[in-house]
Formats: structure tokens, C-alpha cells, sequence
């Protein structure tokens, strides 16, 4: 890898400094430098053309950042769009995030041909979504979630998009609610809407979400109390997925919805146990219910869960869904 090149002036080394060591040859013909300059960087190798008009000042592999500054500045003005902003907003960790093409989003009216590696996107709200205070410039968190979840091929991915937004506290369901009225565009918007009403009232994960749609609400259980606060004999605090509380003699059956996220490795699994002895303890049984029980044998859950239900004394009855054998 090259060293910076001393001779350059202070502001494209500020620029450089700022976009992750990547520079467009319009902005380095705007701090001064001409044409036979870029071209003596390019062939002492100070500088690696990374995409047309675009350069790094180094010339090993790229960083995910570097990717992302490319793109943009390759189609500029443009912004990162889609699973590119979320990347940018949520910072490394995205599982695949870093293998991925490059997400930019451009205005409407342009043509543009987007070069290796980069997905161009246009849209009317271009100017309006584009948070260009940031670097690189991306569309706004709330704005890359809805469309990330419009696009995505199964409407389970969609769900898990918009879950894990909110689990990971930068946004919130109402928010992202109030959000889809401005983007009248998407294809599943009136779908993503019920999404939304459903996790704003605690239905907080993608289990979480196909128990209430595919085992209680189609087949008239009892609506459940989500994500009930209690506390263990350790006086820890903690949340319970789904509580079903009786009528008469007090007793309460709890449903542990374990996704892969939080229920996973040996410390995990035994937080899960000692809240079930906690809860049994206090005259509440407790049932886990994974992926299987709820997306595959949605119906037969169901109906074992009435049973349940039942002999804990709940005096209503299921029904069978349309899907119901």
C-alpha cells in the first residue's frame, strides 16, 4: 500500500480524511490538482482507480466503507439506499452485509449506467429522503427500512426487516407507521401497515408476529398480554412473551416464543430454564414454542394450546382457520 502523497493541498487531504480515502476526479480538479497530476498519482500508484473518475489512495483491498464512498461517488449525486443505508446507519455486524452489491439511490429523472459492483435505484423523493449530512450520504434509517421490507421476495424477510429495526432500538413501529404515509409508492403498503399496527401493540420479533397471525388470532384464542413485565426470585427484571390469565382461581400460562435471536448458546438456554422455574414457582406454567410449532404446524399448535388453555380454565373454544386440515 502507498503512503499519501505530501504534495497534495490540505483540503483534498481534509476530503480524503472524510470520505474514507476516496476522492472523485471532479473534486480533485475543484481543489486544484489538474489532469497530469491525477495521472502521475495513478502511476506511482499513490493512487488505484477503483471505479471511472473515481479513486482510493491506497491500492489494496477496499473496505466496506470505501465500497460505499465509490458508489456514491461514481453515480453522483447519489446516496446509499436500501440494505446499503441500513449498513451505514447500523455500523458493521449485518450478517452477508459486507458481500453485497452497493445500494445507491438517485433521482428519478436520471439515466445513469452503474458501474461493477453497484444497484442503482431511482426515486421521486430523492432530495427530500437523502440525509447528506452524513457520511457517506444515505437515505434516512426510517425511509431504508420501509423500502428494504417493500422489496424483499418473502413476506417473512419483510417482517424480520421491520422486527429487527425496532429490536435494535433506532426506530420504533409507531414511527415507521407514521412513516409509510409519505412513501405512497411501495407495493405492500397497505400490508406493512398492518405489520406495523401489529409490532406497535408488542408483537416485537418475527415469531412473535406469526403467533399472533397464524396460531392465536385465526383460531380464536384468547388475545394474550405481550411482553408483561415480571420479575425472578433473583429480583431481576425480565419480559414475558405472551401471558394468559383465567378467570377465578389465579393462574397464568405463559408462552416463550425462542427465535434464534437471544435464545441462543448455553447461558441463554439457561436464563430460559431458571425463568421457567421462576414462573412455576409463582403458579405459572410455561410452554416454548419455536419456529416449527408456529410457521410449520401453526394449527395443530393451536389446537394443543387450547387444550391447555382449557385445562387451566379457559372456558372458550377454538376454531379451525382456512388452513386447518
Amino acid at each position: 500500500m502507498s503512503s499519501p502523497d505530501p504534495g497534495l493541498p490540505a483540503p483534498l487531504h481534509t476530503l480524503l480524511e472524510l470520505q474514507a480515502g476516496v476522492v472523485s476526479r471532479r473534486q480533485v480538479l475543484h481543489s486544484g490538482l489538474t489532469r497530469h497530476d491525477i495521472d502521475r498519482l495513478l502511476r506511482r500508484r499513490v493512487w488505484t482507480v477503483v471505479h471511472p473518475c473515481v479513486y482510493v489512495d491506497h491500492t489494496g483491498p477496499l473496505s466496506w466503507q470505501q465500497r460505499a464512498w465509490s458508489a456514491v461517488l461514481a453515480c453522483w449525486p447519489a446516496a446509499l439506499e436500501g440494505r446499503s443505508a441500513i449498513r451505514a446507519h447500523e455500523g458493521p455486524g449485518r450478517r452477508g452485509a459486507e458481500d453485497r452489491s452497493i445500494e445507491v439511490i438517485v433521482a428519478r429523472e436520471r439515466r445513469i449506467r452503474p458501474p461493477s459492483g453497484v444497484t442503482v435505484h431511482r426515486s421521486a423523493q430523492f432530495d427530500s429522503a437523502v440525509q447528506w449530512n452524513l457520511s457517506p450520504p444515505r437515505l434516512r434509517y426510517d425511509d431504508a427500512v420501509l423500502r428494504v421490507a417493500d422489496g424483499t421476495p418473502r413476506e417473512l424477510d419483510a417482517i424480520a426487516t421491520l422486527a429487527d429495526a425496532c429490536g435494535a432500538r433506532r426506530t420504533t413501529a409507531t414511527r415507521l407507521r407514521e412513516h409509510l404515509d409519505q412513501l405512497p409508492r411501495l407495493h405492500r403498503r397497505a400490508w406493512l401497515a398492518r405489520v406495523l399496527d401489529d409490532v406497535s401493540q408488542g408483537t416485537c420479533s418475527v415469531l412473535e408476529h406469526g403467533f399472533l397471525t397464524l396460531v392465536e388470532r385465526p383460531h380464536g384464542l384468547p388475545r394474550g398480554e405481550r411482553q408483561v413485565a415480571a420479575t425472578g426470585l433473583d429480583h431481576r427484571p425480565m419480559l414475558r412473551d405472551v401471558v394468559y390469565r383465567g378467570q377465578g382461581p389465579a393462574w397464568a400460562q405463559i408462552v416463550e416464543l425462542d427465535g434464534r435471536l437471544g435464545h441462543d448458546g448455553t447461558r441463554a438456554r439457561d436464563r430460559d430454564l431458571e425463568r421457567d422455574l421462576d414462573a412455576a414457582l409463582g403458579r405459572e406454567h410455561t410452554v416454548r414454542l419455536g419456529y416449527g410449532q408456529v410457521f410449520e404446524r401453526g394449527c395443530t399448535t393451536a389446537a394443543k394450546l387450547a387444550g391447555l388453555l382449557q385445562v387451566r380454565g379457559w372456558r372458550g373454544v377454538a376454531h379451525p382457520c382456512p388452513h386447518c386440515a
